[in-house]
C-alpha cells in the first residue's frame, strides 16, 4: 500500500490550516481510537472472571472441568505473544492506522465466535482470536500515540492505557453480573467497532511517513498534529531521519546491537515481568473465585466491582498525577507499594482464618486486596506501556515494543495458567506472599536501572541510552 494512499480521508486533513484549532484536540482525537483499544484489552483479560463462574454452573449449556477452566483463562495471554511478535512487521508495511482497523475487525470475529460458541472448542478458538489481536494492536496503540503526541502531553495520553485496562475490566464484569457471557461477548463489540468507524478519518503517524521517506506527507501530518509551533523538534526529526534513510542493510542490523535498543529493551522486560508476576492479571482473570476465597464477608460479585470501581478511580487520578510528575518516583511507589500489601494481605488472610468469628478481622483481606488495586493501578500496570512508546527510537521501535510486548504477554500466560493451581496448592496465603515477593525483587532492580523520561523529546531519550550513563 502506497503511503499516499493510506487512508481515505486522510488528505481533507492533512490540507487543513494548523491554525484551524488547538494541536491538543488533534491529539486527542487522534488518540480515541489506540485508547478505545486499550479498554478492548481490559474486556479481553477481565472476561473470564464472569465466564468460568457461569460455565462451572450446573445449569450451563457448556461443563468444564478444572483444566478446561485453566485453558480458557489462559488461553487469551498465550496467542497475544503471537499477536505482537508479527505487529512490528504490520505496522512498519502498513501504517499504525491501519494495523489497528485490521486488527479491530479480527477483534470482532473473534467476539461473534464466541458468541455463537457451543462447546470448550469454540471459546477457545474465540477466546484465542481474540487474544492474537489485543497482543498486535496494544503496541500499535502505545507506538501511535507516543509518534503524534506532543512531549508536554505525551505523558497524560499515554497514562490512558491503565485507565482504559482499569475500564475495560470493569465493562464485562459488570455486564456478566446481569447478563449471560455470550450476551456479554456481543456488547463489548462496540470500542473495536466505534474504532473502525473513527480511524479513518485521522492521519497515519509524520514518523511512518519518514520511515517511507514520504517527507512531504510526513511534514503535513506532523503540522496536522502539532500546529506549526514545533518547527525545533520538526528539524530534529528529519535530521535524524536523512541520516537513517541513507544506512545499509547492515548498518540497519547493527541497530539492534547498540545500547538504544537493548538498554530499554531489558527495562522494558523488567517491568513487564515485574507486574505480570505480582500476581496483577491472576487477580483479574480469577476475581469471582478469588473473592469467594479471600473476601468472604461479602457477596464475590459485590466484591468484584467494588475492586473494579476502585480500580478505574486510581487508574484516573494516576493519570493526572502522570501529567504533573515525573514517572519514575510513581513506578517506584507503585511497585513497592504493590509488594507491601500483598505481604499484608497474605497476613490478613491468615488472621482471617485464625479468627472466623470476628467480623472485623474477616473483613480486612478485602481492604489488604483494595490497597494492593490502589498501588499496582497507580502506574506499575499502565507506565511499562507508555514507556513502550517512549524509550526506542524510530528505527527500532517496531522491533522493540513488540519484543517488549512479547516477553509481558508470555509472562502473562505463564501467571495465569499457574495461578489455580498455585491457589490450590500453596493457598491464598503463600500465594499472595509469592507474587509480593517478586514485586520487591522487580522493582529494587528498576530503582538503579529506570532513568526518566517526562518532558523529554524522543531524541533526548535516544542520546541518553547511547551514552555511558
Amino acid at each position: 500500500m502506497s503511503a499516499k494512499r493510506n487512508g481515505g480521508h486522510m488528505e481533507s486533513f492533512l490540507e487543513e490550516k494548523p491554525e484551524e484549532f488547538n494541536p491538543f484536540f488533534r491529539q486527542l482525537l487522534a488518540s480515541i481510537g489506540p485508547i478505545l483499544i486499550i479498554i478492548s484489552n481490559g474486556i479481553v483479560c477481565g472476561y473470564s472472571a464472569i465466564l468460568l463462574p457461569q460455565l462451572d454452573s450446573p445449569t450451563s449449556p457448556i461443563q468444564i472441568n478444572k483444566n478446561e477452566q485453566s485453558w480458557i483463562a489462559s488461553m487469551a495471554p498465550l496467542p497475544m505473544a503471537l499477536g505482537c511478535s508479527l505487529v512490528g512487521w504490520e505496522m512498519d508495511r502498513f501504517g499504525r492506522k491501519i494495523s489497528l482497523i485490521l486488527n479491530s475487525v479480527v477483534l470482532i470475529l473473534g467476539w461473534i465466535i464466541i458468541y455463537f460458541s457451543t462447546s470448550v472448542v469454540y471459546l477457545l478458538i474465540g477466546r484465542a482470536i481474540t487474544g492474537f489481536c489485543i497482543g498486535g494492536t496494544s503496541p500499535v496503540a502505545s507506538c501511535y500515540m507516543a509518534e503524534v503526541t506532543s512531549p508536554k502531553y505525551r505523558g497524560l495520553f499515554l497514562s490512558c492505557f491503565g485507565s482504559g485496562i482499569a475500564f475495560g475490566l470493569f465493562l464485562p464484569h459488570l455486564f456478566g453480573t446481569f447478563w449471560s457471557w455470550n450476551t456479554t461477548s456481543l456488547l463489548v463489540t462496540i470500542c473495536p467497532i466505534i474504532c473502525i468507524i473513527l480511524m479513518p478519518f485521522i492521519p497515519e503517524s509524520h514518523v511512518w511517513y519518514l520511515n517511507k521517506n514520504d517527507i512531504v506527507n510526513a511534514k503535513k501530518a506532523f503540522h496536522w498534529f502539532r500546529g506549526s509551533q514545533s518547527e525545533e523538534e520538526l528539524e530534529a526529526i528529519l535530521d535524524t531521519q536523512s541520516k537513517c534513510i541513507k544506512r545499509s542493510f547492515r548498518d540497519s542490523y547493527k541497530d539492534y546491537l547498540k545500547p538504544t535498543f537493548y538498554k530499554p529493551l531489558m527495562i522494558l522486560n523488567l517491568l513487564f515481568m515485574t507486574v505480570q508476576f505480582s500476581g496483577n492479571n491472576a487477580v483479574i482473570f480469577y476475581s469471582v473465585s478469588i473473592m469467594q476465597e479471600t473476601v468472604k464477608s461479602l457477596d464475590k460479585y459485590a466484591a468484584m466491582l467494588i475492586v473494579d470501581v476502585i480500580r478505574v478511580i486510581i487508574s484516573l487520578i494516576a493519570s493526572g498525577f502522570i501529567q504533573k510528575y515525573k514517572v519514575r518516583p510513581l513506578i517506584m511507589i507503585s511497585g513497592f507499594g504493590s509488594a507491601l500489601s500483598l505481604f499484608i494481605l497474605s497476613i490478613c488472610i491468615h488472621a482471617a482464618n485464625i479468627y472466623p468469628e470476628n467480623i472485623v478481622i474477616v473483613s480486612l483481606p478485602l481492604f489488604a486486596l483494595l490497597m494492593y488495586i490502589v498501588f499496582v493501578s497507580f502506574g506499575l500496570t499502565s507506565l511499562p506501556w507508555a514507556l513502550c512508546g517512549e524509550l526506542f527510537p524510530a528505527e527500532t521501535k517496531g522491533i522493540g515494543g513488540a519484543v517488549g510486548a512479547c516477553v509481558n504477554f508470555l509472562s502473562f500466560f505463564v501467571v495465569v495458567k499457574t495461578s489455580l493451581d498455585m491457589f490450590e496448592h500453596l493457598g491464598s496465603i503463600w500465594t499472595f506472599a509469592t507474587y509480593g515477593s517478586f514485586s520487591l525483587i522487580g522493582t529494587t532492580i528498576a530503582f538503579f536501572v529506570l532513568p526518566e523520561t517526562k518532558g523529554r523529546t524522543l531524541n533526548d531519550i535516544e542520546k541518553y541510552f547511547n551514552s555511558n550513563t
